[in-house]
């Protein structure tokens, strides 16, 4: 799935900024490998359409619109538009009660495009991430410039800067060549030589560039020569947001790269190569034009420049303590970036543990146990049974209705936001528990017998260390209470993981540190007292902690995205059968779902990613 919107083009041209939607939501989804032999057979769109019809003017420019693409260019590209919707009052209109005068507000006429498409090979996705040299060796940033050397400036992000609008707009001037641009996508993904990809659109080529750096932690130098006409064209050459898009690709597959755009015919200077990553070192954006040098920016100092809006905002909406740290962080140039740093192989534990378990006919159970407001019940049931067992959906009505855990090997507390946590954190839940005679005695039963084990993740978590009473070994866990950038957090955060052996859960896994979902607003593990903290740190009863980019400890956000004492992500009972943790390993069981992960990795792991281990211990403990 991808987007596309355009609007203040059609203060313009209402067409050109219909037209421009679409096809910005097509080079969007073109970073990923769409099924169809490089036609867009198997891309459908939806249209969301908005205009003041009422107003003057409007309901013509909506028409103009909607013919431009519903009738010219979607037909001519093979696409259709299936499904859509209209918010057709977008005005506002109100009179000051002083003076009595009447204010308006009229929004242009606006179609926000969104495209959905089935894809042949998810691993073939493209990101904007610059690869550095150190990683990937010595490369080159081509341009592919679709507008033909056009550069309309009217709507662009620099127009709107400047206070003005324009006159010439950027359009969709030659369908054929978006075809064919996409029969050479569809090559590309086939040869698999792109190492970053990214549209020019909002901003244009400068902004496209910066982000991509932003994304690598890198600096790119770049020269304009082939694509400027002279210095005095070079703000149109840099911030035109016409159709195009840049590669990364290494230098020694420029070959195949113009290979794959050769059956598209491609006019005189379509693909230019434009420049260069330098190495890590040298994190600045340098454009230059006949070898002159027209301006050198700092990385950091323009990342800073670009979240400077979301940072005011942050500051007076969070922490501004947290807000601080996140946005000085971004002048880190050192800053390695996430990592797998494994001490197992997720391929070789994959393959012979799953040879083992699919052929058992008896399974052990696991309660998926969930309450009113918990929504993680599938993703966790689906890891359970990939790993061999038999989960059952249990629902705490199931538990004060009498239901038992007899014939059950295993307890899944599930995340989510039980009664919609305005009780508190997993605390409605847990009073249902402690407050109800039959749960009560149901959960300490089970709790006790040591044939059994415990898993809780987010909310779950929550709750267990509410009722930890009824849980043996586990008198000095603490509570979780509000995360102390006061927001909720949902983040790719690193983790480490240090439990000694054996372990039920991470058994072979201690000393690997790895990224893990992070979804909550109630993380911050808080102790009853400072020996609370003590007894469980002697007792080596932390088996997760959150650590920075280079793999320490922290305490300091965003690494640490809750403010938990000594980066306290998890904990465990005195002879590790029950596991308590904020962040959810479920989410990202299988290797093609996690929000990054090298690709050189993802070919050796197969279908499931590290965090799939934790499940198959469990599994082999129960065996």
């Amino acid at each position: 799935m991808a987007m596309g919107d355009k609007p203040s083009l059609s203060l313009i041209s209402p067409a050109a900024s219909a037209r421009m939607a679409v096809v910005e939501s097509l080079m969007n989804l073109g970073a990923a490998d769409i099924k169809g032999d490089g036609y867009l057979t198997h891309v459908k769109l939806s249209a969301n359409w908005m205009a003041a019809v009422g107003h003057p003017g409007e309901g013509a420019a909506l028409y103009d619109a909607v013919h431009a693409i519903g009738m010219e260019l979607c037909p001519q590209l093979g696409l259709s538009i299936p499904v859509g919707k209209d918010s057709t009052s977008m005005k506002a209109s109100w009179a000051n009660e002083e003076t009595g005068e009447t204010t308006s507000v009229t929004a242009p006429v606006s179609v926000i495009i969104s495209a959905f498409s089935l894809v042949g090979d998810v691993r073939s996705t493209w990101t904007p991430q610059l690869r550095r040299v150190e990683e990937v060796g010595d490369t080159v940033l081509l341009f592919v410039d679709l507008a033909q050397g056009h550069k309309a400036m009217g709507g662009s992000a620099l127009a709107q800067c400047l206070k003005e609008i324009g006159n010439d707009v950027p359009d969709v001037r030659d369908i054929q060549i978006i075809k064919d641009y996409f029969d050479a996508l569809w090559q590309l993904h086939q040869e698999n030589i792109v190492l970053a990809y990214h549209d020019r659109s909002d901003g244009g080529l400068l902004t496209t560039i910066a982000e991509m750096m932003f994304a690598g932690r890198c600096g790119a130098d770049i020269s304009i020569d082939n694509i400027a006409g002279s210095t005095s064209d070079a703000l149109e050459t840099l911030f035109n947001e016409e159709i195009g898009a840049v590669f990364q690709i290494r230098n020694g597959d420029r070959t195949k790269f113009n290979r794959c755009f050769a059956t598209c015919g491609p006019p005189p200077r379509l693909i230019t190569t434009i420049g260069y990553v330098p190495s890590t070192n040298k994190q600045s954006l340098t454009i230059r034009y006949n070898s002159k040098k027209l301006v050198e920016l700092d990385r950091g100092a323009m990342q800073q420049w670009w979240s400077s809006t979301s940072f005011e905002m942050q500051k007076l909406r969070d922490n501004p303590a947290c807000a601080e740290l996140e946005f000085a962080s971004l002048l880190d140039s050192a800053d390695p970036g996430i990592s797998y740093k494994l001490q197992f192989n997720p391929a070789n534990i994959n393959l012979s543990l799953m040879t083992t378990f699919k052929g058992l006919v008896n399974k052990p159970r696991v309660a998926i146990l969930r309450e009113q407001g918990v929504n993680g019940h599938a993703e966790m049931a689906f890891a359970f049974r990939a790993a061999g067992f038999e989960p059952i959906d249990v629902h705490m009505s199931d538990i004060l209705d009498g239901f038992s855990f007899e014939r059950f090997r295993g307890l899944a507390a599930c995340g989510g936001f039980s009664y919609g946590d305005v009780l508190g954190a997993g605390q409605g839940w847990a009073k249902s528990i402690l407050m109800h005679d039959v749960a009560r005695t149901t959960f300490e039963a089970f709790f006790k017998r040591p044939d059994t084990f415990t898993f809780g993740v987010c909310n779950g978590c929550q709750m267990l260390t509410k009722i930890k009473e009824l849980i043996p070994g586990a008198e000095h866990w603490p509570t979780f209470v509000a995360n102390t950038s006061q927001q909720f957090e949902g983040r790719y955060s690193m983790v480490t993981i240090q439990d000694p052996e054996p372990s039920v859960f991470f058994n072979g896994m201690s000393g690997s540190s790895l990224p893990i979902v992070v979804s909550h607003g109630e993380g911050r593990a808080e102790f009853s007292s400072p020996a609370a903290l003590q007894s469980l740190n002697d007792s080596e009863l932390i088996p997760l902690r959150y650590i920075d980019n280079y793999g320490s400890v922290t305490e300091n956000y965003p690494f640490n995205p809750n403010g938990s004492p000594q980066g306290i992500a998890g904990v465990k009972s005195r002879d590790g059968r029950v596991i308590a943790m904020m962040p959810h390993p479920e989410r990202t069981l299988m290797a093609d779902v996690a929000s990054w992960a090298p690709k050189e990795k993802l070919d050796t792991w197969g279908q499931y990613g590290p965090w799939f281990q934790l499940f198959l211990n469990a599994r082999k403990w129960a065996d």
